[in-house]
């Protein structure tokens, strides 16, 4: 389970949430996944991106697999992973971190959130907190992160505090 950022690309006229609404009622479960197919510009704005990040945020590691270009970043902050389609983005954070931790990957997790808007075009969500990642809420964000890494740590593994890094 990991506190996720998604990002998509709208169509003109349509509200942010009503493109996910469309993107969740296209979802078969059964189907199976299409493979990664990114053009020249979309492969672009991934190394763009890539760029980006390490030159303002820290060194990444990436990998190509058949359904997405995957990002990591394990950094002073944590770690948190960046999956990217030319269509759809998700930033996914393990709930580890609370207090301090929480805020530092939060903030992170944003500064990243935005380097993917800038260069990509997708909008980004997040769920946890009701919001666009644009302009966000970074300090709500951090206390969903930590409250629920503090519930699972004290409900799923038998107590003990919660965990960082």
């Amino acid at each position: 389970m990991t506190y996720d950022l998604l990002f998509i690309r709208r169509r003109s006229g349509m509200t942010l949430l009503e493109a996910f609404d469309e993107r969740a009622a296209d979802y078969d479960p059964d189907a199976e996944l299409a493979l990664m197919s990114v053009n020249e510009e979309q492969r672009a704005v991934w190394e763009r991106i890539m760029q980006r990040i390490t030159t303002s945020i820290g060194p990444v590691t990436s990998e190509e697999y058949p359904y997405s270009l995957t990002l990591w970043r394990d950094g002073a902050a944590g770690h948190l992973q960046l999956d990217y389609d030319g269509d759809s983005a998700s930033v996914e954070i393990p709930y580890r971190y609370s207090g301090e931790a929480a805020l530092s990957m939060a903030t992170e997790a944003y500064r990243i959130a935005h380097i993917v808007e800038e260069e990509s075009g997708l909008t980004g969500f997040d769920f946890q907190t009701d919001r666009p990642t644009t302009p966000g809420d970074v300090q709500r964000a951090a206390a969903r992160l930590g409250g629920i890494t503090d519930w699972a740590q004290e409900n799923l593994t038998g107590g003990g505090g919660a965990g960082q890094q």
